[in-house]
């Protein structure tokens, strides 16, 4: 490492909580799809802030909305009203079927968000003592505690036990599973259609169907976590249109600001009246500032149609990596993704590979260790993908 890096980490070794195991990299500008560290070398980001800089680093576009912004309001909270808050809601709720948005700052705010509004809509508006989450084996929903609850994962909840109540986990793909977990207290179903942290693992779509049918029976809300899948990623502008889902709200959050905290929930009308002036409630949450930030980012995702870009370029990727799956499949376990949403796990340890990557440049994710996790900004050039494959070709044929 050099002097530089080394300062840096004992630096941060002084000043920060340990809380997270940093990747060997100071990172200290970003265009596009490349980023530069701390001695000048030169990344290509496959990984985009944990699909966050949906638009790429320092998007002028999105800089020159954020200059003007910053020029007129930044912040007055949410005692006022605000233009920049109406037009960032026209523009999200333009791509779905909801009608009501509550702007807050991240994914585990927007997953609280949808928590709080199942559970209120059940007990104020249906008059029903329905609280219970049910949530999908494999899930990630944030690290608030709520949220660590409906996580439900052991390693994330350690030392912080004891974790709220009225959360329930049940094998993801298994109806009759759900099913029977569903009871008079149940007051909403919580799901990922493409799980993320899980290891980019998309859920089929008869299985997602199946799940709105259960729900609509039961008189039981859908909530579909977007957080990392939403904002076109996946080749629609939602995972959840790919199944042909309705949800009755559904979270966003990480690339809706490309890079400023920022986060949303969209609900139906029907499932808003769960709120009211006083349920709910943030501080910073829909800001002048970020709202139009954000309202550009949708703009610009809309008007150069980018999920169907992310589409056609995740297909030919990942064709790509399954073709390179059937020729080395002693390399190369499993292929899977929708969009530029991709996992490739290898029939190995996934860390040597991982840290290859990095050391040729190439900046990605490795998931519980054995996968890959591919987020590029939607904006990426095709020839970094190509690039990309070539590059694990050689890692994987040790070239």
């Amino acid at each position: 490492m050099s002097d530089a890096f080394d300062t840096i980490r004992a630096e941060e070794e002084r000043l920060l909580c340990r809380s997270y195991s940093r990747y060997p990299l100071a990172i200290v500008r970003g265009e596009g799809a490349r980023l530069w560290d701390a001695d000048g070398r030169e990344y290509i980001d496959l990984l985009a802030g944990i699909a966050v800089t949906g638009l790429g680093h320092c998007n002028p576009e999105v800089n020159a909305a954020l200059e003007a912004q910053a020029r007129k309001l930044w912040h007055v909270s949410n005692l006022f009203y605000q233009e920049e808050q109406l037009e960032l809601a026209r523009r999200l709720l333009s791509t779905t079927h909801h009608g009501k948005a509550f702007f807050c700052n991240s994914g585990a705010e927007a997953n609280e968000a949808c928590i709080k509004l199942a559970r209120r809509y059940m007990r104020k508006v249906k008059r029903r003592d329905a609280f219970e989450i049910i949530t999908l084996s494999g899930c990630f929903h944030g690290r608030t505690l709520g949220t660590l609850a409906a996580t439900g994962r052991q390693s994330l909840s350690d030392g912080f036990t004891p974790l709220p109540e009225g959360f329930r986990q049940v094998p993801s793909c298994d109806l009759d599973a759900l099913a029977a977990a569903m009871t008079p207290a149940t007051a909403a179903v919580l799901l990922e259609c493409v799980q993320g942290e899980g290891g980019i693992v998309p859920l089929p779509a008869d299985y997602l169907r199946g799940v709105e049918a259960l729900c609509r029976e039961r008189g039981v809300l859908l909530l579909c976590d977007e957080v990392q899948c939403g904002m076109g990623r996946t080749g629609r502008f939602w995972a959840f249109q790919h199944a042909g889902l309705t949800p009755d709200a559904v979270s966003v959050a990480k690339s809706l600001a490309n890079g400023l905290p920022m986060g949303a929930m969209l609900a139906t009308d029907e499932a808003a009246r769960g709120f009211e002036p006083g349920s709910h409630a943030t501080t910073f949450g829909g800001g002048a500032l970020t709202s139009a930030v954000a309202a550009k980012v949708v703009e610009i995702l809309l008007r150069d149609d980018l999920p169907a870009r992310a589409a056609r370029l995740g297909a030919a990727l990942m064709e790509r990596l399954r073709a390179l799956q059937a020729r080395l499949p002693e390399k190369i376990r499993e292929v899977r993704g929708m969009g530029l949403m991709i996992g490739v796990e290898p029939a190995g340890e996934g860390k040597p590979v991982w840290a290859d990557l990095l050391r040729r440049g190439f900046i990605c994710n490795l998931c519980h260790g054995m996968t890959l996790r591919l987020l590029p900004p939607l904006t990426i050039p095709e020839v970094d993908l190509d690039s990309f494959a070539v590059t694990l070709e050689d890692i994987l044929t040790g070239r």
